[in-house]
């Protein structure tokens, strides 16, 4: 650099007929050449192409939905049957498009198309439909939107492979921890993957959801767990109440695949690989310990209750306690006449203790009435003056 700098400096006293003059337009398009060729390898530009190709790509599902919807209601007026019997949409028009009128359903062929069920299904709900009869330039408007419908379908498809093929040569990390369309959605929210880059691994978990975020800060409620990044097959894959620490998880890994991706040297995806498989391990661990809390095993042994007859009915009893003979609830000394069964003595027995009282009970209990019985206060009448 020393030396270069200096030949830079001496330039017009070592090379003969360069003047001052000439100097400045050299090192000018020779700024401009260097600029251009940092602009045509720089990562930041290829970024474009992912962010025009998600955009377009939704786009694209909206325009398919809309029309699909459309040929449904328009078709619907002569064999509203076919809703039901078809529920993918372009199927739906692929089987529309070899049809036409209804009344051509038992001829045509939809073995490539649909399968043999289905194919039986829908030429029996043929015959005895309840539609109208429509006009054949009508049909052939239905069948041109038809036409329309499969394109768009097959261009999607050109498209959803050419923004793999980018995301997996751009950010292979990326793409093998959430996926290629969750990260192609968070590098154009971002605006490049330069700028997600810069991003902690706790902005990366809500990026998408700032209106909620700031709605919940106002508000001084919770703030949410997760935004663009909810869409990853590994916060898919966990139960509702791990979602927000599997997001959590996933957003730091994602932090740095993106670092990689973005200042790194290497194009390979062994950080992806082997931050997906803790990641999996994690989400393992994390459902274990729940499924222990769930079956109380977690904590050790359950506790053995005795069982209580007065208990409510929510307190779980396990284990009857043993229960000792109590020889002070006998009754005895009490006869019975001889002529008597024993279910009457048993009966007997019972009402015994209860309603018959003997000879000296009964004076004990005469003597009470006679000790607590007062004679009544007389009252006194009041003088009115």
């Amino acid at each position: 650099m020393e030396v270069m700098r200096g030949l830079r400096t001496q330039l017009s006293e070592l090379i003969s007929g360069l003047g001052g003059q000439d100097l400045g337009p050299m090192s000018l398009g020779l700024s401009h050449s260097l600029s251009r060729y940092k602009l045509k390898f720089s990562p930041d530009k290829v970024d474009t192409m992912i962010i025009q190709a998600i955009g377009l790509l939704d786009d694209l599902d909206k325009e398919l939905n809309t029309y699909a919807m459309r040929v449904r209601e328009w078709y619907g007026w002569h064999f509203p049957e076919l809703g039901k019997i078809v529920q993918d949409n372009i199927l739906y028009a692929k089987s529309l498009k070899a049809m036409g009128d209804r009344a051509n359903a038992v001829n045509v062929d939809f073995s490539g198309i649909l399968s043999e069920e289905v194919e039986a299904e829908l030429k029996e709900a043929a015959i005895i439909s309840m539609g109208t009869d429509i006009s054949d330039q009508d049909m052939q408007t239905i069948k041109a939107l038809c036409d329309q419908v499969i394109s768009l379908s097959e261009y999607r498809a050109q498209l959803s492979e050419y923004l793999r093929s980018r995301m997996n040569a751009i950010a292979p990390n990326l793409t093998v921890l959430v996926g290629e369309l969750v990260g192609a959605r968070l590098i154009a929210h971002a605006g490049s993957l330069i700028n997600l880059a810069k991003q902690p691994g706790s902005t990366v978990q809500i990026l998408g959801a700032e209106k909620a975020l700031f709605r919940a800060l106002k508000t001084k409620h919770a703030t949410p767990k997760y935004g663009l990044i909810f869409n990853a097959s590994l916060v898919g894959q966990a139960a509702p109440k791990l979602k927000g620490k599997i997001s959590r998880s996933l957003a730091a890994k994602t932090a740095l695949s993106i670092r990689y991706d973005a200042l790194g040297e290497a194009q390979d995806a062994a950080i992806g690989f082997a931050s997906r498989a803790k990641l999996e391990n994690r989400l393992r661990q994390l459902e274990g310990r729940m499924l222990g809390k769930l079956s109380g095993s977690a904590k050790g042994k359950g506790k053995i209750e005795p069982y209580d007859s007065n208990r409510k009915q929510d307190t779980p009893g396990l284990v009857s306690a043993a229960k000792t003979y109590n020889p002070a609830a006998d009754v005895v000394g009490v006869s019975f006449p001889k002529g008597d069964s024993e279910m009457e003595q048993k009966k007997r027995k019972r009402e015994e203790p209860a309603g018959e009282a003997t000879e000296e009970g009964k004076a004990d209990v005469k003597v009470e009435a006679e000790v607590t019985i007062e004679e009544p206060k007389k009252k006194k009448k009041k003088k009115k003056h």
